[in-house]
């Protein structure tokens, strides 16, 4: 344990600026796909790789590296992870054909792999058990922001630079986080020295690999086509005999401690979490499309219009620090899991005529709900974890919510697109200007624009919006669902 204060607070520093570059990566690629389809000639299928080639390792990988980090060491790995994210950034940033690119962001979700678990491994052996919430909701916090961050900060660079830009902003923060961990932060590993558990890491990665990829390919060719089907199906049975070879070493040396969820406070504060990143990432998904369909913007405007979300996170993470550290994690987390269901609630009440100052009261709302929900749930899960066993324990959060955030993209995504299909009435449009309407909202506005036809943009529009408001309405019942399951369940 570090007895100088002030220097596992500037580490705990160096490491939230590390995962504000991972949560960057996760969505800072979303506003640069139309210039890299033009610089790089990249095809439908490549640009989907873009950003699956990342999402796919950083699932694939990341109970490995806790696993790694908790035998040979967790700052030796935070510092080869934080040297591989900057060589693979700068790789991105200079690629000269879409296959580099996609290679590039694969090294990218590897590094970030080791990253994210490993930076929330140490929390447990840098801080006291009555430092660790606030600890906890700083680097929650840089792992909340970044996300929504990212299209801004893409945006913004691509109005500027050109895109490789929005790969070269990690390179500094990558390289302070470096010399911090390298110089300010202790290093930790288990003292029980376990064998690994290859066919554990063969099966647990491959799990995860087909289910994310399963419910990655959702989102296009639909839940009932074989391209979905098979990888799901096979992740999940991959998975089933993951948890039956764990059990089967018991005693011996496994990958994963099942003995983790004996702990109810790890069990439901992983499962909170995980619905958290469900939400956050399903919503933003779909809210940039709303933004651009019906307000007209570009690229750093859709992002700009994520900042109310981003400042209520701010404040809800600092007014839960103080409630949870009186009342606890159990009525803490069922609170911002209410306030997000009436956020979105509000939310879903949105019309075509809605002015954005209506859309930024709720955006707010939803973000001071997840300041309260996210920090504390993981603290929550983090809390019964000794230092022995944080990595694996972060990985397995950290898996848990990543395949979360996947699966809220396709089953949001879904309901988005249907809601909007179902509100479209093309009879008497020619079957290709049809078939582009039916794609999406931003080939509807475009063919109406084509066709100078103002009743059908009004009904690409208002179909959008409808279908938006479905999705909000069935966030809102996980939401609701997220605080019956943390009154009841969490501990308090």
């Amino acid at each position: 344990m570090i007895t100088d204060g002030a220097r596992k607070w500037w580490a705990l520093g160096a490491l939230a600026l590390s995962m504000l570059a991972v949560g960057l990566d996760l969505t800072v690629l979303n506003v640069a796909l139309p210039t890299l389809s033009a610089d790089l000639h990249a095809s439908t299928s490549q640009l989907q790789w873009f950003a699956s080639g990342y999402t796919l390792v950083l699932a694939a990988a990341l109970l490995p590296a806790g696993t790694l980090g908790d035998r040979y060491g967790r700052r030796r790995f935070l510092v080869i992870a934080l040297i591989v994210f900057g060589l693979a950034s700068l790789g991105c940033a200079y690629a000269p054909s879409a296959e580099v690119l996609i290679a590039a962001r694969a090294v990218l979700g590897l590094a970030a792999a080791f990253l994210m678990p490993l930076s929330m491994s140490v929390l447990p052996v840098l801080f006291t058990e009555q430092e660790r919430p606030k600890a906890i909701a700083v680097w929650a916090s840089a792992t909340m922001i970044g996300i929504p961050l990212g299209p801004i900060v893409g945006g913004w660079l691509l109005d500027n630079f050109w895109w490789g830009s929005a790969f070269l902003i990690n390179v500094p923060m990558v390289l302070i986080a470096l010399v911090a961990v390298g110089l300010l932060l202790p290093e930790s590993r288990s003292s029980a020295r376990a064998g690994l558990d290859v066919v554990g890491v063969l099966t647990s990665s491959l799990g995860l690999l087909g289910v994310t990829y399963g419910v990655i390919q959702a989102g296009s060719a639909g839940w009932g086509s074989a391209d979905t089907l098979g990888p799901l199906v096979a992740g999940l049975a991959l998975l089933a005999g993951f948890v039956g070879w764990q059990r089967a070493k018991e005693g011996g040396q496994p990958l994963v401690d099942l003995a983790l969820f004996a702990s109810p406070s790890f069990t439901w504060g992983t499962l909170l979490a995980t619905m958290v990143n469900f939400a956050m990432v399903g919503l933003l998904f779909a809210m940039p499309q709303y933004f651009q369909a019906i307000e007209h913007t570009d690229a750093l405007g859709n992002g700009l219009r994520l900042l109310p979300m981003i400042g209520g996170m701010l404040v809800g993470v600092r007014v839960a620090t103080l409630i949870a550290a009186r009342a606890g994690a159990k009525i803490t987390v069922t609170i911002g899991y209410t306030i997000m269901a009436g956020a979105l609630a509000l939310g879903a009440t949105t019309g075509l005529g809605s002015a954005y100052g209506f859309v930024a009261i709720w955006f707010s709302l939803l973000g001071f709900g997840l300041g309260f929900a996210m920090p504390t749930a993981i603290n929550a899960a983090m809390s019964p974890l000794s230092a022995e066993r944080s990595g694996i324990g972060s990985s397995v959060m950290s898996a848990l919510r990543q395949t979360g955030g996947a699966i809220g993209v396709a089953i949001l995504g879904t309901v988005l697109s249907s809601g909007y299909q179902n509100g479209l009435h093309l009879g008497g449009l020619p079957g290709a200007a049809a078939d582009a309407v039916r794609g999406g909202v931003t080939a509807g506005v475009a063919v109406a624009g084509e066709l100078h036809s103002a009743p059908l943009l009004a009904m690409v529009r208002g179909a959008f919006v409808h279908g938006l408001d479905l999705t909000l309405w069935v966030s809102g019942g996980l939401a609701l669902l997220g605080a019956i399951v943390a009154c009841a369940l969490l501990p308090a």
